[in-house]
C-alpha cells in the first residue's frame, strides 16, 4: 500500500518489539533517532538541536499509544507529496508524522515542526547543481562526487557493522555497558555525517553500477559463532572508517578528523569485545575464587587448595604482603604446582613479573598497582588480568583498559583486610546491571551472608577467611558454591 523504504520497515519492527506490539510515540521516536541511516538524527543536527538531549527527553517522556501504521504512514505520505513531490516513505517523513501526532510532546521536546519542514525542502532542492540563465553550474567538482561516493559507501558499511555489534552486545552478551558504548559510536557517526551535505552523498550513490557488488568470496558466508560475527564486523567497521576518513578529507577536513576519533574508539571496542570473550571462556564456569595468605591459613596451603578445589573452588589467588621476593617466588612456584595438580586457575596478586616467572594463569591488580596496559606488557597476551573496583566509574575504566575480570566490593567488613568504606550490596546490583564481564563480589562474604550477595545479582564471589580458616575447607567451598549455583 505504501512505498516504504527498508529503513522505515526496520524502524517499525524495532518500535513494535519495544512496545510488545503496541508501540507508543516514544517507542517510534527512539527507533527513528537510533536508526543507522540517520535521517531524523541528521535532520535535528541541521536544525541545531541537541540530539542527545532530545533522546533523553524522549526516553523519560510519558507518551500515548502511537496511531496505527495506516494513519501514521498516510500522514507521512501526504508530507512527502507536499514537501518533496514524492509519495515514497522515508524515515524523516515518518519522524515528522509522529511529531504531528502529539503537539504537546513536540513542544516539550523543544522542536519546531515548521523549521523541520523548511530544512526538508532545502535538502530536496539542494542537488549540488543549479540552472542560472540557461547555463548549468556545478557546485561540486567531479572529484568531489567520486570522493562522496566512497564516503557514502563506507558510511553505510560502518552503520551496518555498528548495528551488528549493537545486536551482539545487546542480545548475545546481554551487556548494558558495551551496548551503550556501541550506541555512542553510532550517534558520533551520525554527528560526523551531518557535516557533509546529505544531497551530495545521495547524488554520488550509484549502487546498480558498483562493480564491487558482484565480487565476493566464499569466506563472506562462513560464520561459525556469534563471537566470530562480532570479530569480523569490528574489523569491517575499522576498515570502513579509515576509508571514509581519508576520502572525507577531500570534502571536509573536520569530517575526516571526527571519523578518525571514532576509528580510534573502534580499536578500543574491539579489545573489549574480543578480550572479553576470551576471558569469559576461561572463566565461564568459575564461581568461587579463594584468596590465600599463608600466615592466615589454619593448615598448609597445599591441603587447603586440594580440599577447596574438591569442594568447587575454581580460582586461587596468592596474596602475600610480607615475604621477600625470593620467598614469594618460592611459594608461588609451589602454589602453581598444587593448583595445576588440582586442575584450577592460579592468580598472582599485585606482581605481574612474578606471575609470568612462575607461569601463573593471571595477575590481580588493585587501584594503586600497575595499570592494566603496563601489566599486559609484562605478562603477555594470554594471562588473565583482574582489577579490584569499588565504584562504577572504576568498573567502566577497568573494562575500557582491557581487564579480563573484576573484583567488586568490599561488600561486608572483612576479617582479613581493612577497608575505610564499603560499596555494599547496592554496588553488586549496579555492576550486575552494567556488565557481563566476569565479576567476583568480595569482602567479608561467608556462608551466613552469601545468599544476600546472590540475591543482589552476583554470580561469582571471592572469599578468604570463609575457606582459609575453615576446619573443613571442602565443606565450606561446597556450601558457598551451592548458595550461588545450586551445585558443586
Amino acid at each position: 500500500m505504501y512505498d516504504a523504504s527498508p529503513a522505515v520497515e526496520r524502524v517499525e519492527e524495532v518500535a513494535r518489539q519495544a512496545g510488545d506490539g503496541r508501540p507508543t510515540l516514544a517507542h517510534w521516536l527512539t527507533a527513528l533517532l537510533e536508526d543507522d541511516m540517520g535521517r531524523p538524527a541528521a535532520l535535528l543536527e541541521r536544525a541545531g538541536v541537541d540530539l542527545v538531549a532530545v533522546q533523553a527527553a524522549v526516553a523519560s517522556a510519558d507518551t500515548p499509544p502511537a496511531p496505527d501504521c495506516t494513519r501514521l504512514y498516510g500522514t507521512a505520505r501526504e508530507l512527502g507529496v507536499r514537501l518533496k513531490a514524492d509519495p515514497s516513505l522515508t524515515t524523516d517523513l515518518v519522524f515528522v508524522a509522529v511529531l504531528l501526532a502529539d503537539a504537546d510532546l513536540t513542544a516539550r521536546l523543544g522542536l519546531a515542526v515548521e523549521q523541520l519542514f523548511a530544512l526538508m525542502r532545502t535538502a530536496e532542492t539542494d542537488t549540488g547543481a543549479a540552472f542560472t540563465g540557461g547555463e548549468l553550474v556545478i557546485s561540486d567538482p567531479p572529484e568531489h562526487l567520486a570522493a562522496a561516493r566512497a564516503v557514502d559507501v563506507n558510511l553505510n558499511r560502518s552503520r551496518e557493522a555498528l548495528r551488528v555489534l549493537d545486536d551482539y552486545a545487546r542480545f548475545v552478551l546481554d551487556d548494558r555497558g558495551l551496548t551503550e558504548q556501541v550506541k555512542k559510536l553510532r550517534h558520533a557517526l551520525v554527528e560526523a555525517s551531518a557535516r557533509l551535505p546529505h544531497s551530495l552523498l545521495l547524488a554520488a550513490r550509484d549502487t546498480p553500477n558498483d562493480v564491487g557488488t558482484t565480487v565476493g568470496t566464499t569466506r563472506e558466508y562462513a560464520r561459525t559463532t556469534p563471537a566470530e560475527v562480532a570479530t569480523v564486523n569490528v574489523k569491517r567497521l575499522q576498515e570502513a572508517l579509515r576509508s571514509a576518513e581519508e576520502y572525507g578529507k577531500v570534502l571536509d577536513a573536520g569530517f575526516g578528523k571526527a571519523v578518525e576519533v571514532i576509528r580510534y574508539e573502534a580499536y578500543t571496542l574491539e579489545r573489549q569485545l574480543v578480550r572479553g570473550e576470551d576471558a569469559k571462556a576461561k572463566l565461564a564456569d568459575a564461581r568461587l575464587y579463594v584468596l590465600l595468605t599463608g600466615s592466615q591459613c589454619v593448615a598448609g596451603l597445599d591441603w587447603i587448595i586440594e580440599q577447596a578445589a574438591l569442594g568447587g573452588a575454581d580460582v586461587f589467588q596468592l596474596r602475600e604482603k610480607t615475604l621477600t621476593d625470593r620467598e614469594l617466588i618460592a611459594r608461588a612456584k609451589r602454589v602453581r604446582e598444587w593448583t595445576r595438580k588440582a586442575g584450577v586457575l592460579f592468580v598472582m596478586n599485585d606482581r605481574p613479573d612474578i606471575a609470568r616467572l612462575v607461569d601463573a594463569d593471571g595477575v590481580h591488580l588493585g587501584q594503586d598497582d600497575l595499570p592494566v596496559a603496563a601489566a599486559r606488557r609484562i605478562v603477555g597476551p594470554d594471562l588473565l588480568i583482574g582489577v579490584s573496583t569499588h565504584t562504577i566509574e572504576q568498573v567502566r575504566r577497568a573494562i575500557t583498559d582491557g581487564a579480563d575480570y573484576i573484583g567488586i566490593g568490599p561488600t561486608f567488613p572483612s576479617s582479613t583486610k581493612q577497608f575505610e568504606a564499603f560499596a555494599g550490596l547496592d554496588f553488586v546490583r549496579e555492576v550486575a546491571a552494567e556488565t557481563t564481564l566476569p565479576a567476583f563480589a568480595l569482602g567479608g562474604i561467608n556462608t551466613s551472608n552469601v545468599a544476600e550477595v546472590a540475591a543482589a545479582g552476583a554470580k561469582r564471589i571471592a572469599v578468604s577467611a570463609a575457606v582459609a580458616t575453615a576446619a573443613e575447607p571442602r565443606a565450606a567451598a561446597v556450601a558457598l558454591r551451592w548458595a550461588l549455583v545450586g551445585s558443586v
